[in-house]
């Protein structure tokens, strides 16, 4: 299944939808008011109620005629989950190529041992095709950063590696935007990667069963049409079953948590001299069997 969270003119209400052969379907609409209203409240209703809501939507999907849906132009998409109950967990350095294209060429490349994790305040999720809101008097150095993202479904504590996958609702694209001026300012990322706009998402989330094996994916991110970032999900330093193993220990994943896996090669900052975004530039971030996130950056106070 694909699940989006979208609104309408005549319904402002961000609500559930699904996406149908190229055209946006309204859960409730599909399966009446006993269906979940939002994504969150779908990932925290549990596993049955996953493959149930599924084997009833795939029921009516078969025979739903268009006019009981709509264009994907024609709906305001918001981000799958609007706003995360918690922080986005994010992983820095965990692509070779990354780390490579960000060293001084006076040190020795340091590969991380662990996974490096910080976050992003959940304010800073906007929609996949929303603008970049940006302060110049804040930050002269937004870069982008193409990430593949994982939506937990079922929650844990010291998961196994073996096991982790099964903890993995779905899969979205994730743009990691960064003040990097601020994130090397402040001596810590946090601050950095949490602006106001800084993490669109989406456009869909795909669930696990549909997406397949989620290292071996095409992450792509294109800058005024050029390409910038051309890897695959395949070169992580640590995979997600590592991932979701190291962050779970002693520490409780729950339904809805969000992980944004890595970034590879190509950011602004690894090149010479760095070249950050400008207004008006408009960022393309696909992953194959996902979709793709259009943002443009947009100067506002």
């Amino acid at each position: 299944m694909r699940y989006l969270t979208f609104s309408t003119a005549d319904n402002p209400t961000p609500r559930l939808g699904i996406l149908h052969e190229g055209r946006v379907a309204d859960v409730q609409s599909l399966l009446g008011s006993s269906a979940p209203p939002t994504l969150l409240d779908l990932i925290r209703s549990g596993g049955e109620t996953w493959r149930a809501t599924a084997e009833r939507l795939a029921v009516r999907l078969a025979d739903l005629h268009s006019d009981a849906t709509y264009p994907v132009g024609d709906v305001r998409w918001h981000a799958p989950i609007p706003r995360p109950p918690k922080n986005i967990v994010c992983l820095g350095l965990n692509y070779a190529s990354h780390i490579r294209e960000t060293t001084s060429p006076d040190k020795a490349m340091r590969v991380p041992e662990a996974p490096v994790f910080f976050t992003k305040a959940p304010t800073s999720v906007t929609g996949p095709f929303d603008p970049i809101p940006w302060d110049q008097s804040v930050t002269t150095q937004v870069d982008y950063e193409a990430e593949l993202g994982v939506v937990i479904g079922a929650g844990g504590k010291n998961i196994s590696r073996e096991r982790a996958l099964t903890h993995v609702f779905g899969y979205t694209v994730v743009n990691d935007v960064s003040a990097r001026d601020l994130q090397f300012g402040h001596k810590q990322w946090f601050k950095g990667k949490s602006l106001d706009g800084f993490c669109p998402m989406g456009p869909v989330v795909v669930t696990a069963d549909e997406f397949g094996d989620p290292q071996a994916k095409h992450i792509t991110l294109r800058l005024n049409g050029e390409i910038r970032q051309d890897a695959t999900t395949g070169d992580m330093l640590f995979p997600i079953v590592s991932i979701i193993e190291q962050l779970s220990r002693g520490m409780t994943l729950e339904p809805g948590d969000l992980i944004a896996t890595g970034t590879p090669e190509g950011v602004g900052l690894g090149r010479t001299p760095p070249e950050y975004l400008k207004e008006g530039d408009v960022i393309e971030t696909e992953i194959e069997g996902i979709g793709t996130l259009r943002n443009r950056l947009e100067r506002r106070t």
